[in-house]
């Protein structure tokens, strides 16, 4: 085994060269929300949607716009607004009358990566339409099925301070996206870097593609490849069986979880840790991989009760202490 997880080293060092590179160009445009552009580049490679929670303002559309120029990759953007209808994302059949046929018009999702900007301002019609797709990696419109392209990757937006007029997301459908992330302001250095980067009226930035979609499926393959042991596995168990039932491993969370996170969160976890091991350009994944990637993966999977909002308890509080309480391999 020693010899295969340095074969699978020796692999993941050579194959992912292109991450250095990647970074460079995408800090051409963005200052600094390196945690942001770290998680992206993870759902890429473990294909997982991911969700973006922030105020206006913090670059998270440019963000996405420049991942996808600098890895070749198709692009569509998606205003969602609440007169938007399913057949505005996935298409519909158009009757053309010189011949008498029905032909199908794709819509935007037939894409590599989707910016779902402000989901949450769509009604649930066309939420579950943008699910499904990413669910089924697929698409039907009147009697034919259509594959979507690969990679296909959703990065759904959403606005946090303004409830009037927005749908929230249903938890069930949230479970959908593998990372959930929490952008936030940058710091005041940063901010002063972004006032002179972006204070010019002709802001054109050359961003030159390091890696095409075709090249990133290979990456893929490498890193399912990366070794994960026995007892990371049972770790992994271990943290999301105790947001279910945090009395058997002894964590007094009283009535404060109304649900804890589902078997997909357990996929997730694992696949989202090897994608950040091959970050590191590690072939296997250490408890702190799992560590760092775990409350993107879980803070949108654990359903707190009324007893813990009254107590100003989030979903974070509660996994921290399950972090903090299950014993680490």
């Amino acid at each position: 085994m020693a010899m295969d997880i340095k074969q699978i080293s020796d692999l993941v060092l050579q194959k992912s060269q292109f991450v250095r590179t990647l970074f460079a160009e995408l800090d051409k445009v963005i200052v600094g929300q390196r945690y942001m552009l770290e998680r992206m580049l993870i759902g890429l490679l473990a294909d997982g949607h991911i969700l973006l929670e922030g105020v206006p303002g913090l670059a998270k559309t440019m963000a996405v716009t420049i991942l996808a120029k600098a890895i070749s990759a198709n692009f569509k953007r998606i205003q969602f607004t609440p007169d938007l209808l399913p057949a505005d994302l996935i298409g519909t059949q158009i009757y053309r009358q010189s011949d008498d046929q029905f032909y199908t018009r794709k819509g935007p999702l037939f894409a590599n990566i989707i910016l779902a900007d402000e989901i949450n301002r769509a009604p649930a019609k066309v939420q579950s339409a943008l699910l499904e797709a990413m669910q089924e990696r697929q698409i039907t419109i009147g009697e034919e099925t259509f594959p979507l392209p690969k990679p296909f990757l959703v990065l759904a937006t959403q606005n946090p301070i303004e409830q009037e007029g927005t749908y929230p997301l249903p938890e069930a459908q949230l479970d959908r996206f593998m990372l959930k992330l929490k952008i936030d302001y940058p710091t005041k250095e940063q901010e002063r870097q972004i006032l002179d980067r972006m204070a010019g009226i002709n802001k054109n930035f050359d961003i030159k593609p390091v890696i095409s979609p075709a090249d990133i499926a290979d990456v893929r393959n490498v890193v399912d490849q990366i070794y994960i042991d026995e007892k990371i596995k049972d770790y992994i168990v271990n943290l999301v069986y105790a947001t279910r039932d945090p009395k058997q491993f002894g964590i007094d969370l009283g009535n404060m979880i109304n649900f804890g996170a589902s078997p997909r969160a357990t996929i997730f976890l694992a696949t989202a840790a090897k994608a950040h091991a091959f970050m590191q350009q590690r072939g296997y994944v250490t408890p702190q991989d799992v560590k760092s990637i775990g409350m993107d993966v879980l803070r949108h999977r654990v359903i707190v009760s009324y007893e813990a909002e009254a107590e100003d308890k989030t979903s974070e509080d509660i996994i921290q202490t399950i972090f903090d309480n299950i014993e680490v391999p």
